[in-house]
């Protein structure tokens, strides 16, 4: 058994003091909360009649108290095409609960949003702050205190660390975590960037462009892409929360059926234990490991917000520092677009997360000894399964399939992980280096500064930023407008850069996990809006952004400059219902949430 890398050990270490007073917190609430758990018997008549009237044929089960009852979290609707396999899971999973003498009900539902429909438009300006929302749902859904276990299905962006969050506040119950999939291979993923920038050109027409868009997105699943729905499904198996490989089987398939039912038959098995709640599982080694996991296959920079995030719902503390250090050591195991040329389903088939959690183990980047939903422990995760003479079966995965998409740690991508900290006189800030050539990790130039992304088209579309340029994009951080992606500025940008000029991108907004080739601060915190430095930049200044060296910052004086104000709040596309989540969110590095910060979390 390979030893712990010291500077895991040590970034462990930190993390575990710095969450123990909320940590003994949270465990405490957690004991408090299943010792106060009300019995089926102790409960009164009407209430059991109203949580049985629509159970149909499991009302007599249910009455009888014949065996656990397994509550769904969905987040299902058929507009979000990863979420669309969803609609016929709580049947079928009723169907595997009986079979092991359980029952299942839809405990609630919660909002699927999908970044791809609201990229570039208002309703993006939503997005993040739907994660609180989607743990309140969670919250509510659970609240009925009606179930043994907790099934959450979800895939997207913000839906599982929303689920995440509002599964914990019940994590004396068991929880697995059932992905449905992504959706085949369409065109290849340079096809598809290739055209995006020939529109941006003005080379190719709308209806070339809505084809190629088609050809890639044209079938229920997740987008094949590795950004931050993909990433959510890597982390669930650095977590130990899903069945073991069940991350990234497509839907409709035998095997992905196979993989719903083991998940429904397990938590029958674990309803009623104390030795695998949800609680116990998602600890500090837990998040480590799923931060190391994002690190060694270029994940989704949007984790550096949800990570944090989901963390404090179970009383850890994890912050920027933590996951840079990790960087420094953790190598960059996979090439998956946008930071390699295939997609998902190469890379599952390439070996996966098999292959990766067993390179971790191997070098001692990962704790083998962390609490999962398998009896067989995190050592069951390098393996992947198969449907074989109709039965589910697990091999492991011992080698690379394919070395142009994953790589054993000994011949790494990257001798460090995929993320960067930048630091300086404009704030912090994260840096996907991963996505990004090395000789394009330094740039230096001057700023022109915006406040929303359609004047950065209008200027780009003017010829205005045809030079070598810091494109500032202010006004986007948590407070100011919920922080959306800016994915759709990633064309343009790209377009300057093919042509030859030395650009990139400082904001205190999002990208998308999709995003890439364009070096991109993103993140800065503190945010402009309130003050920050961001508000203080003009056009001109010099802005140097350097994952070299982790620097991002300016030449001009900027204490002499008084900040710029806010611009006015907009009002449409129910944004101003979200204004008090918007209002009271704390730093992205923080995780960007009001409803964490109000609760004291």
């Amino acid at each position: 058994m390979s030893k712990l890398h010291d500077t895991l050990h040590r970034v462990t270490s930190r993390v575990i003091e710095n969450s123990r007073d909320g940590r003994a917190a949270y465990l405490d609430l957690m004991r408090r909360e299943a010792d106060r758990r009300p019995e089926r018997e102790a409960v009164s008549c009407s209430v059991l009649a109203h949580a049985f009237a629509g159970a149909l044929e499991d009302q007599d089960a249910l009455k009888e108290n014949r065996g656990p009852n397994i509550g769904i979290v969905t987040s299902y609707n058929d507009m979000l095409s990863a979420h669309q396999p969803y609609g016929r899971y709580p049947d079928r999973m009723k169907i595997y609960a009986r079979e092991v003498g359980a029952t299942a009900q839809v405990a609630g539902a919660t909002p699927a949003m999908c970044d791809g429909v609201t990229q570039g438009e208002d309703g993006m300006e939503l997005s993040l702050l739907s994660r609180d929302n989607i743990a309140m749902a969670a919250g509510v859904a659970l609240s009925h205190q009606m179930y043994d276990a907790v099934a959450c299905l979800g895939i997207c962006d913000k839906i599982v660390p929303g689920l995440m969050i509002g599964a914990l506040r019940f994590g004396h119950l068991p929880a697995i975590f059932v992905p449905s999939g992504p959706m085949p291979s369409g065109i290849s993923n340079k096809q598809k960037q290739e055209t995006r920038q020939q529109y941006a050109k003005g080379d190719v027409g709308r209806d070339v462009l809505l084809e190629s868009e088609l050809a890639s997105y044209h079938s229920p699943g997740t987008c094949t892409f590795y950004g931050t729905a993909n990433s959510n499904q890597m982390m669930m198996e650095m977590m130990g929360l899903h069945v073991p490989g069940s991350a990234f089987v497509q839907p409709g398939t035998k095997l992905r059926q196979a993989l719903d039912r083991a998940a429904v038959h397990r938590l029958a098995e674990l309803s009623g234990t104390t030795e695998r709640t949800l609680a116990q599982v998602v600890d500090e080694k837990a998040i480590i490991n799923a931060t190391v996991g994002l690190l060694a296959t270029g994940g989704s920079t949007n984790h550096a917000i949800h990570i944090p995030a989901m963390a404090r719902a179970a009383g850890i503390r994890i912050d920027w520092n933590d996951l840079a250090e990790l960087s420094s050591v953790v190598p960059l195991l996979a090439r998956v677009y946008p930071n390699g040329s295939g997609d998902v389903n190469q890379f599952h088939h390439a070996g996966g997360m098999g292959y990766v959690i067993g390179e971790l183990l191997e070098a001692g980047l990962a704790h083998r000894d962390i609490l999962t939903v398998w009896d067989e422990g995190f050592d069951a995760y390098t393996a992947e399964p198969v449907w074989a003479d109709e039965a589910l079966e697990w091999s492991r995965v011992t080698q690379s399939r394919d070395d142009t998409m994953l790589r054993p740690v000994s011949e790494a991508f990257q001798p460090d992980g995929g993320m960067k900290l930048l630091t300086g006189n404009l704030g912090r800030a994260c840096f996907k280096s991963s996505a990004v050539a090395k000789e394009r990790w330094t740039i230096e130039a001057p700023c022109r500064v915006f406040e929303n992304q359609s004047d950065v088209t209008a200027a780009f579309k003017a010829g205005e930023l045809d030079k070598d340029v810091v494109v500032v994009v202010r006004f986007q951080g948590p407070r100011a407008n919920g922080m959306p992606e800016l994915h759709s500025l990633t064309p343009p940008l790209a377009v300057l850069q093919d042509k030859g000029f030395k650009v990139a991108l400082v904001t205190d907004g999002r990208m998308s996990g999709a995003s890439g080739k364009v070096p991109a601060a993103i993140h800065i915190t503190p945010e402009a809006k309130g003050g920050g430095p961001l508000s203080r930049l003009r056009d001109g200044d010099i802005v140097r952004v350097c994952a070299q060296t982790g620097a991002l910052s300016t030449s001009a004086d900027l204490g002499s400059r008084t900040p710029c104000d806010d611009p006015p709040l907009e009002h449409g596309v129910g944004r101003e219902l979200f204004r008090i989540m918007q209002s009271q969110a704390d730093g992205a590095e923080q995780g960007a949430s009001a409803m964490l910060a109000s609760a004291g979390l």
